[in-house]
């Protein structure tokens, strides 16, 4: 097997021509969502969200959950894999981005699919677990604020079901995971966080170099340990 290529403009583009299949409705919500402040910072690329798009298909899933809305383009991404009766639950801080996108999902046919909830991410999905209990959701993608990525995760693999699989955006944020004098909170959450995935039994792990680095991680079935806990 080859070693990894150097991700050059011109290889991009090449990707891009190959293989994108990005069509007029998700172009357009890219394309508005590109003037907006932080938009490169926040916004998936139109490959990352066609991959998501085939992992929702691949993995079979029906119930999807969303942490980190933005403009909706990774939800309508999601939302277009989904069977007729699949649900996606959306969750962002603000509602003024999430409305950004609705239109888009609405002119896509799956704004029926979807559901916004507004406020902090850890009290929607406390929420969501007393509402459905755990292993209600098949797919989970996390993709908000860096240094909340730990409680998302954990909150995410409860309520994913044996099976699920979880999708970690920004794993590398920026190249400032290896960069000893990158100590603010959130390259710090990143880091620690991926260190934790590495020794935690509870899944099976692949960390991709692709984009900013985006991490899977597959729940297991049965009993396991989360790491630094002792087995009883």
């Amino acid at each position: 097997m080859a070693q990894q290529l150097e991700s050059t403009p011109a290889l991009l583009e090449y990707v891009a021509r190959s293989s994108l299949r990005e069509d007029d409705i998700a172009r357009r919500l890219r394309a508005q969502t590109a003037g907006l402040p932080a938009a490169q910072a926040l916004q998936v690329t139109p490959e990352q969200g066609q991959f998501l798009a085939l992992l929702v298909a691949l993995s079979g899933a029906a119930r999807v959950l969303d942490i980190g809305t933005f403009t909706g383009y990774s939800a309508l991404s999601m939302a277009r894999a989904l069977p007729a009766h699949g649900r996606l639950v959306t969750c962002d801080i603000s509602e003024k981005w999430p409305g950004i996108g609705a239109p888009f999902w609405r002119e896509a046919q799956v704004a029926g699919r979807i559901e916004v909830r507004i406020g902090d991410a850890r009290e929607t999905l406390a929420k969501l677990r007393a509402e459905e209990g755990p292993a209600a959701f098949d797919f989970a993608f996390i993709d908000a604020d860096k240094a909340g990525y730990p409680a998302y995760y954990e909150a995410a693999l409860d309520l994913l079901r044996p099976g699920g699989l979880i999708v970690l955006d920004n794993t590398l944020f920026f190249g400032r995971v290896v960069d000893p004098a990158a100590q603010d909170a959130d390259t710090v959450a990143v880091r620690e966080l991926n260190a934790a995935l590495l020794d935690d039994d509870r899944i099976d792990l692949s960390m991709l170099p692709v984009a900013d680095g985006i991490t899977l991680a597959r729940k297991k079935s049965g009993e396991s340990r989360p790491s630094g806990q002792e087995r009883r």
